[in-house]
């Protein structure tokens, strides 16, 4: 394999990238927004199904003219970097291949996000990949950046966690959340291309649902993240003591609203409130703090995400919005790729 260029070289190297799993939604907009990247070089676009058509044929509002092909190994030779947006369990074994040839990887999984082992092969089965388990680092680079830019295998949060956990996690940090219950809405795209059982239009137009209120597989992810926050903060012993999450599909095709409903630990003035988050996102390129609620389409298509904290009589409210392909998945890869590789994070997003 060629010498990795990290970081990018000031005479307009590029990284060269290949993604997996081009046919999904996530894999697409990865290609796309590496196709346009300044300073990122698209080299492959791997898939299982659809091999011998364009990019831009099988979503024609993108610009890609590879050609979807199937992955061989021979191609990690040619290639820096990788983005894999394969399912959950299928996505383990390509990056360990990808890690075994020195490649720098991000995935869009869920296989390596969490730390438990036991909790991962409870909601997800066994690992494809045990060797590497528990040794990425979170994605989530307003929390975690520093790790992300010494990794070299990052798992890219879902689009929920995503949404909740930059929601909460000045909360976490405080030690403040006691109980916490996630109302989550978000588009149909979020199903994946394929689809899944009651996301039919028929189903789906003019309908607000619930789905998998218990035991969602997002749960763990988010209790875990908001655990390790708050032991970071200083606080090891004040992870919330309850979390309740409960997603909802809603018939837009993309987008992700969450309502978090946080009883604190203690009596917290909106003064207080706002100078936490103010403290935490007050310079990030990514995260706009409202005076109002946000609505998904303010996000549309950005990877911003837009957070409104309010203190409402005995709880705390805390409304986050982002695209759910884009900050909930394909664009915040394209974040933490720019972060392992030296770059300025915003360069092919701002």
């Amino acid at each position: 394999m060629a010498e990795l260029v990290q970081p990018i070289a000031p005479d307009g190297a590029k990284a060269r990238v290949l993604v997996a799993g081009g046919t999904g939604y996530a894999g697409a907009l990865a290609a796309e927004l590496v196709w346009r990247h300044p300073h990122l070089e698209l080299v492959r676009v791997t898939a299982r199904s659809e091999t011998g058509r364009r990019v831009s044929d099988l979503y024609p509002r993108y610009e890609v003219p590879l050609e979807l092909v199937e992955l061989d190994l021979a191609d990690l030779d040619e290639v820096e970097a990788g983005i894999v947006a394969y399912p959950h369990g299928a996505a383990a074994p390509v990056v360990a291949e990808m890690r075994g040839r020195g490649l720098l990887v991000v995935d869009l999984s869920a296989d390596f996000r969490l730390k438990d082992r036991a909790t991962y092969e409870e909601y997800y089965g066994p690992h494809g990949a045990p060797d590497l388990f528990g040794g990425a680092a979170y994605g989530l680079p307003e929390l975690d950046r520093k790790w992300i830019r010494e990794a070299e295998l990052v798992a890219n949060p879902g689009c929920y966690p995503t949404a909740s956990i930059l929601g909460l996690a000045p909360l976490a940090r405080a030690g403040l959340i006691e109980d916490v219950v996630i109302d989550a809405k978000s588009g149909v795209s979020g199903a994946g291309r394929g689809g899944g059982e009651g996301t039919a239009f028929v189903t789906v137009t003019e309908n607000v649902n619930a789905y998998k209120p218990s035991g969602h597989r997002h749960r763990p992810e988010i209790a875990e993240k908001l655990g390790l926050i708050a032991a970071a903060g200083g606080e090891a012993d004040a992870a919330p003591d309850r979390l309740t999450f409960v997603p909802h599909l809603v018939p837009v095709d993309q987008g992700e609203l969450v309502s978090c409903y946080v009883t604190p630990r203690r009596e917290v003035s909106q003064e207080e409130l706002d100078q936490l988050y103010l403290d935490a996102y007050g310079d990030e390129p990514f995260i706009r703090l409202r005076d109002v609620p946000p609505g998904m389409r303010d996000v549309r298509e950005t990877n911003m995400c837009h957070i409104f904290p309010l203190v409402a009589d005995d709880r705390i409210l805390v409304e986050s919005a982002i695209d759910n392909l884009w900050k909930g998945a394909s664009s915040q890869a394209i974040q933490n790729l720019n972060l392992m590789l030296g770059l300025d994070e915003t360069e092919g997003l701002a």
